[in-house]
């Protein structure tokens, strides 16, 4: 069953840029990795260093090897040393 996804990073003034570098280096891959279906990042309009990437997978099985991969390769640790704030992930059903 598909699943969406939304993930909140929560960075600093200094890194709000690097962090925004780092994704879009990495994001192709992101895309093009099974399962995915697509992958937006967005900011909080009410809070600039709130950016939350919108996430569509094929399923959540395909997501946690996605996670597993990223953090073997060592970009988990890259990203969340530019962030003030452990990461917020919710998996959502569609329903409607």
């Amino acid at each position: 069953m598909p699943v969406d996804i939304i993930l909140e990073l929560q960075t600093t003034t200094e890194n709000r840029d690097k962090l925004l570098a780092v994704l879009a280096d990495i994001l192709p891959d992101t895309r093009s990795y099974k399962g995915c279906q697509s992958i937006v990042v967005t900011s909080n309009q009410d809070d600039p260093l709130n950016i939350i990437l919108l996430e569509k997978w094929d399923k959540r099985a395909d997501h946690n090897a996605y996670s597993a991969w990223r953090r073997e390769r060592g970009d988990m640790d890259q990203l969340g040393a530019l962030l003030a704030a452990p990461p917020i992930a919710r998996f959502l059903d569609p329903i409607a």
